[in-house]
This record gives structure tokens, sequence and C-alpha cells, in this order.
């Protein structure tokens, strides 16, 4: 997976998991891993420094929560991705010519 994508992947999962409870890097790195991204504390901590710069998280000590605009973003993210599982969840269809090679 592109880095770019898996950052944005990484980015929900952490909104979604501030929407559960505060995040700390030392909870949030084997999560991550747990989902098969292949992350260090570095960029773990980068991601929180960034969401929290774009005013969806809020730092208090070492732990993260969401903010009423985290909220409204992850909102609007659920949205976004029911709509897309709709179209992309479904099976590929093969067409003859990709049978035929």
């Amino acid at each position: 997976m592109r880095a770019d994508v898996q950052n944005l992947f990484i980015g929900i999962h952490m909104l979604y998991h501030a929407h559960e409870r505060d995040l700390t890097v030392s909870e949030m790195q084997p999560e991550l891993e747990r989902h098969g991204y292949k992350v260090g504390d570095r960029e773990v901590k980068q991601e929180l420094e960034r969401l929290t710069q774009e005013n969806f998280l809020t730092a208090h000590g070492d732990a993260y929560s969401l903010t009423g605009a985290g909220i409204e973003e992850f909102k609007e993210i659920q949205s976004r991705l029911k709509e897309l599982c709709n179209e992309v969840l479904k099976p590929v269809k093969v067409k003859k010519a990709d049978t035929m090679a």
C-alpha cells in the first residue's frame, strides 16, 4: 500500500479509537500493528501531532482526545466510507478479455 494511503487509514483508525477513548502513542502503536500497519512510535506520534494541528485531537500530557471538530470529521468519514464500501466491496467482475490472457 502506498504510504500516503496508509497514512490516511492510520488517521481514520486514530479518530475511531479517539472516539472510543483517549489515545497514547504506547497504546496506538501496537493497535495499529494489530491491523497490519508497520509503524514505529515516531510515526504514530507524528500522525497524532498532525491530527492535533488540524484540531481533530487535543493533547493533554501524553494523551490525546477527540475534539468537536474531530467528531464532525469522523462522522463525515463514516458517511463517505459507507458509500465507498457499498461500491468497492462488491465482487470484481472478470471481463472476457481478461480471462483469455
